[in-house]
């Protein structure tokens, strides 16, 4: 008898993906039946799905899982393996099992099959649920052939270009964290983002809007300049050379134009669109992955559905109104690779999308968008600094890097790539300056004697709040304070407690503000040898 095979062990979820999925059946438990899925680029869209799915076919249900493109039909059933799901597919080339509890179907196939239409799903997800949802399939389950079903869209932008929103067909939502959040809890990569200031950029006062986005044709001859290519591949030599890259063009011959020009230069670069066949696009991601190749330029093709997180920069030379589309791009170059030794993210957007899009960065809690609240695209306005051509947002009034201060708003120009501060990454400074401010005057009231308050009036009358309370922690004597510190640190607490009249809980509660709350025993009740 040959051995068993062992059993796929399932993915350990993170605890804001269990939580999600517990929203998600409080949200089904009050009666809701179609409901949106909101989770980021890089926090775990597939595990999220996979796990639904797993609990759909342990209860007993059919589910018919909704993809748009052909290459997500592979990338989905390896996770449902992982869960330990039998699978059938609606897709050309792969077996058909209408008895398989989960069935993975491909759009374009269904239009050509008719048998999906009396399948008893009780389920129905939708993965990019901004795509799938708005399609004539998708409308048709929605609406005609399972009307009474469990319809799920998960989606990492739930804004789409049109009217018609993702809220006009769903009737509640479930978000994970928002990207910022996630990157605090180190899920995704910290980002760095450089634009072009306005006579560097693409000229599109010729390019025509279609269908709520730049007109492709127009775009081709916008963007598909000689002197923008060189440009891009001057500026990532200057900011980003070596680093594995993902660029996103406007048509096969732009992005076989930029590949080319790397190449030129003894980049190793190629092109993947929709017509490389699924194993070579494969095989292009994974030379790409081990940095045999450094440049790979697509068109419509790595937006979605590719998983590659060493990858460490993105450039954009699409120009787009897009947000999904946008944020998909962006979050390309977000995920986390410890293994590759990859520390952060960089955009180089050439395509002016950052001022017109906004950063991921920024967004600040997820909603459900209807045709009445589409939500707002607008950009918020920026400038450059004189000094050292930091692009930072309208608002700042002094630099974050060299300190200057605006009275008036000149027009500079300069001829390279600049970075840009997205509104979070300049709360994160303000915030590291105040938390530094707070943690010199701490040390410099131990230094004097003056009681630890002396340092949070100091802090007061500057910033006209009160200083956070981790912002203590090892202030004064940093992260490995010696026995000696923490003794001097004693007495030093006494005393002011003996010349203002404070108790002893009062100097407890100060040691353990600076040294953490198991610290204080060994010095204020020291064992007896």
């Amino acid at each position: 008898m040959s051995a068993a095979q062992p059993q796929p062990q399932p993915p350990q979820l993170r605890s804001y993906q269990s939580r999600v999925i517990k929203d998600l059946y409080v949200k089904l438990g009050q009666g809701y039946r179609r409901v949106a899925i909101i989770a980021g680029t890089g926090a775990g869209k597939t595990v999220i799905g996979g796990k639904i799915c797993a609990d759909t076919a342990a209860r007993g249900l059919r589910l018919m899982f909704l993809v748009h493109l052909d290459v997500l039909v592979g990338q989905t059933y390896e996770k449902m393996q992982a869960f330990g799901l039998r699978c059938g597919f609606i897709k050309a080339g792969w077996r058909e099992d209408p008895d398989a509890p989960i069935q993975i179907a491909s759009i374009q196939t269904m239009e050509k099959r008719s048998w999906w239409r009396d399948w008893p799903a009780q389920v129905v997800f939708f993965d990019e649920g901004h795509t799938t949802v708005f399609s004539q399939i998708g409308q048709e389950m929605i609406y005609k052939t399972h009307p009474r079903a469990v319809h799920l869209a998960m989606t990492a932008t739930p804004y789409r270009l049109g009217r018609e929103q993702l809220g006009d067909h769903m009737q509640s939502f479930v978000s994970t964290p928002v990207p910022s959040e996630l990157q605090r809890l180190g899920f995704l990569a910290t980002m760095q983002y450089y634009g072009v200031p306005s006579d560097s950029q693409i000229d599109l006062s010729g390019v025509r809007t279609v269908a709520g986005d730049f007109d492709e044709r127009d775009l081709r001859n916008a963007c598909d300049q000689p002197a923008l290519v060189r440009r891009i591949v001057e500026e990532w030599q200057r900011l980003t050379p070596g680093k594995r890259t993902i660029a996103f063009c406007v048509d096969v011959e732009h992005a076989r134009h930029v590949a080319e020009a790397f190449q030129a230069v003894g980049v190793a670069a190629a092109v993947v669109e929709g017509g490389t066949p699924i194993k070579e696009r494969q095989q292009l991601y994974r030379d790409l992955g081990s940095g045999w190749l450094q440049v790979l330029t697509s068109c419509n093709v790595i937006s979605i559905g590719f998983d590659e997180p060493s990858v460490e920069v993105g450039l954009l030379l699409r120009p787009t109104q897009s947000r999904a589309l946008h944020y998909q791009q962006i979050g390309r170059v977000m995920r986390i690779s410890p293994a590759s030794g990859k520390k952060f993210g960089i955009i180089l957007d050439q395509a002016n999308n950052l001022k017109r899009l906004g950063f991921p960065e920024d967004i600040q809690e997820y909603r459900l968008p209807t045709r009445q609240e589409p939500g707002s695209s607008e950009a918020k306005p920026t400038k450059q600094c004189p000094d050292c051509n930091r692009l930072v947002w309208g608002f700042v009034m002094a630099c974050p890097s060299c300190s200057y201060r605006w009275e008036s708003q000149p027009q500079i120009q300069t001829q390279d790539l600049v970075e840009v501060y997205s509104e979070e990454l300049l709360r994160q400074i303000e915030r590291r300056k105040m938390s530094d401010f707070f943690r010199v005057q701490r040390q410099r009231a131990f230094r004097e004697g003056a009681a630890p308050n002396w340092a949070k009036r100091l802090f007061f009358e500057r910033f006209n709040c009160s200083p956070e309370a981790d912002w203590c922690l090892g202030s004064i004597f940093g992260d490995q304070p010696s026995l000696q510190d923490r003794y001097a640190y004693r007495d030093y607490l006494v005393k002011i407690a003996q010349q203002q009249g404070k108790s002893i809980a009062w100097v407890v509660e100060e040691f353990q503000q600076e040294f953490g709350f198991d610290s204080w025993q060994e010095v204020f009740f020291p064992q007896e040898k």
